[in-house]
């Protein structure tokens, strides 16, 4: 308090125009106060900041003689001496009082004068905001914040703003308003393009703003397209982790498995449990435990089913796919019984919060992370797959099960536990989807029709083939999106599949074996 205090001590300068502001602030006229707030806020003097701040926080007051106090821990002080002032009798004094306008000046305000921050963080927002203020009053205080800044990066935004904020000048030379256009044009960006899009001026300026305006909408597209792309491999990723374990099941055993979803849900819901068991204090470490105890969790209800369900409708498909679609629903029930039917809240760790920008690209680190999982869950399917005694029997199993039975392979155990494998990984999905869906009883049937379309399209019990598959689907509907619609999109991709299947009936990348002979 004893520095806030000496800080306050800086008198205001003795200039006209402040003194003014000061009166201003005491005034009872809320446009008087409005004003006042204004004019503190060109004088970019940070030593202004304080009154401000305490008229935001409502530690403003004004005595009958209009002088102004701030209230502090210690009593009031005088604004303009930053002097105690003991004597005044707090019943004497009215609080300064503020309405929305006033508000919305001491907003733009307080952006000005924290351009002279002593933290860059805070000075870069202070541009930011008078960016997007494009206040032509806050010139004289940007151009002092610029010729004292020694940070680059707050430089460049500083000068950003002050091209802002000249544009909107009416007085402004045409040769300061060609230099603000050539600024935004390199800032480039939405704001940018609206900045430029409202200008008015000369022939010159307007012209040079319109052809900035054309030359930042084919960077925009250019960045719209790449856009794309990511949000469609993030939808790729996200099929992938739903299908690939669909891949499996489907491909070695020939099951229709509707209740393949359900898989999904239970992982979603392990993971809501691991969270409640470990707690807030844990959260970054409950994505870890999640992952495994999903795996497990999913695996074992797989293995389950399949001994005592699946094993006695090989080669009767509609059955199949008739028990596994009531199974779904008792499943589903179950869960609803268990955890009641309302969404579970499922919390992400830190290092899955925010985003990260790159140019016009916007990446959200939920997303970064499910294409990294997803990528890291299939490079382990493979592993176990190719590496493993027990992807050496399967793929025994997927090519000629008459043989590998022949051979000593006990092929049901092999079923059990290739259908135990697809649904841990099916759970694991569900870690995944936590974070970016609803966990409900509901989430495995809003993936389920997209996973067995991957599945066929790739080719059935191909990972390289969901892979391709999933990632295609993925960035051809954020294609479609923008013109038909999410709804229609996903019905023309349905389409195109259905008619590329009509040409290559066993998908992208066919297997061959058993799957061939089925």
């Amino acid at each position: 308090m004893v520095a806030f205090v000496a800080f306050l001590a800086l008198a205001l300068p003795a200039a006209r125009a402040q003194s003014d502001a000061l009166n201003l602030l005491a005034s009872a006229n809320f446009d008087d106060i409005r004003r006042g707030v204004q004019e503190l806020g060109r004088s970019g003097d940070p030593r202004a900041l304080p009154i401000i701040a305490a008229l935001h926080e409502g530690n403003l007051y004004v005595s009958a003689d209009h002088d102004l106090y701030i209230k502090t821990a210690q009593g009031f002080i005088a604004a303009d001496t930053g002097k105690p002032a003991p004597d005044v009798p707090a019943a004497a004094l009215k609080k300064v009082r503020v309405s929305n306008a006033v508000r919305n000046a001491m907003d733009d305000a307080l952006g000005a004068l924290r351009l002279f921050a002593k933290d860059p963080a805070q000075r870069q927002t202070a541009a930011e905001a008078v960016f997007h203020a494009h206040d032509p009053h806050a010139v004289p205080a940007l151009d002092r914040a610029i010729a004292s800044e020694t940070d680059p990066a707050v430089r460049a935004a500083m000068q950003q703003a002050r091209a802002a904020a000249i544009l909107y000048a009416p007085d402004a030379p045409d040769a300061q308003k060609l230099e603000a256009v050539k600024l935004l044009r390199a800032r480039g960006g939405m704001e940018a393009r609206s900045l430029l899009d409202g200008v008015t001026g000369s022939p010159a300026v307007t012209a040079a703003a319109k052809a900035a305006v054309v030359s930042i909408d084919r960077v925009l597209q250019l960045w719209s397209f790449v856009q794309s792309i990511y949000y469609g491999v993030s939808l790729g990723s996200v099929l992938l982790l739903a299908a690939a374990g669909l891949a499996i099941t489907f491909g070695v055993m020939g099951v229709i498995n509707m209740a393949h979803g359900e898989m999904v849900m239970l992982g979603a819901y392990t993971t809501f449990v691991v969270q409640q068991a470990l707690g807030p204090a844990w959260l970054g470490l409950s994505m870890a435990v999640a992952v495994p105890a999903a795996f497990l969790v999913s695996g074992i209800a797989g293995i389950l089913i399949e001994r005592t369900l699946i094993r006695w409708l090989y080669g009767r498909t509609l059955e199949t796919l008739l028990a596994t679609w009531g199974l779904s629903l008792i499943l589903q029930q179950a869960v609803r019984s268990i955890f009641g039917p309302d969404n579970r809240p499922v919390a992400p760790p830190s290092w899955m919060s925010g985003d990260m920008h790159l140019s016009g690209l916007t990446f959200t680190f939920n997303r970064m992370v499910i294409i990294a999982f997803a990528a890291v869950v299939l490079l382990g399917l493979m592993a176990v797959l190719r590496v493993t005694s027990l992807g050496l029997r399967m793929r025994a199993v997927t090519q000629n099960r008459l043989m590998a039975s022949a051979m000593g392979i006990r092929t049901p155990w092999i079923d059990a536990l290739t259908f135990g494998l697809g649904s841990g990984v099916a759970g694991m999905a569900g870690v995944a989807l936590s974070q970016i869906d609803n966990v409900s009883p509901n989430l495995g049937q809003g993936y389920i029709i997209d996973s067995f379309m991957v599945v066929v399209f790739g080719g059935v019990g191909n990972l390289w083939g969901t892979l391709v598959a999933a990632l295609t689907l993925g960035i051809v509907n954020k294609f479609l999106e923008p013109f038909a619609g999410a709804v229609l999109g996903k019905i023309v991709v349905l389409v195109l599949v259905i008619l590329f299947i009509q040409r290559k009936p066993r998908g992208m990348f066919p297997l061959r074996g058993r799957a061939v002979e089925a």
